[in-house]
């Protein structure tokens, strides 16, 4: 199946920040290796004139999902700091829109969707399609997913643009599975039309 990139389109890359990468306090294993895989699709995104959105965890210093405050996760990609700076060799085209989530001390959020504009700003710009990568596939990714759907765009997984956190061997077998199941469909680069 090959797909065809056209107006309506849009990339969408998840959390690809210092603090989930190797060196993070909360590495995803091998979270690196999918930067370049990543900044072929922002190329081949940008060539053709589509929008490119990327999001972003934006802590507070006592957010409730870290460990210090009785959550499950040690602290992490706190707002301004390098460690929730975007990953230097990613190559966000300059016009790339940026979500901020889980902002509030008392709210965590694992979907782009959650309490931002991300909705708005798609239906503005008349997406209608959403092309999906980067971490972490069993947690922002799938409920990122999850969202979408349920929000009616069409919904593909860039499966080579994905790494997950597998505290469970196979958490992310499931991820995927259970994006499957509800709608999404998984592809590689090879799959679209250059």
């Amino acid at each position: 199946m090959k797909v065809t990139l056209t107006s309506g389109d849009a990339l969408v890359i998840i959390d690809m920040q210092n603090d989930f990468l190797p060196g993070g306090s909360l590495a995803v294993p091998m979270g690196d290796t999918i930067i370049p895989v990543i900044n072929r699709y922002l190329r081949l995104f940008h060539d053709h004139g589509l929008p490119v959105f990327a999001t972003r965890d934006w802590h507070p210093s006592d957010h409730c999902s870290f460990q210090q405050q009785g959550g499950q996760w040690p602290a992490h990609c706190i707002a301004t700091t390098s460690e929730a700076a975007f990953h230097p060799d990613i190559e966000f085209p300059i016009n790339t829109q940026v979500i901020s989530k889980a902002t509030t001390r008392e709210k965590d959020a694992y979907s782009g969707f959650t309490d931002t504009q991300f909705n708005a700003l798609l239906q503005t710009s008349g997406i209608r399609r959403l092309f999906v990568g980067g971490i972490a596939t069993e947690y922002c990714v799938l409920n990122t997913v999850k969202d979408a759907l349920q929000a009616h765009y069409a919904t593909y997984v860039l499966e080579d643009a994905i790494r997950a956190i597998n505290l469970k061997p196979d958490d992310n077998l499931h991820a995927l599975r259970e994006m499957k199941r509800l709608g999404a469909t998984l592809i590689l680069f090879g799959a679209i039309a250059t």
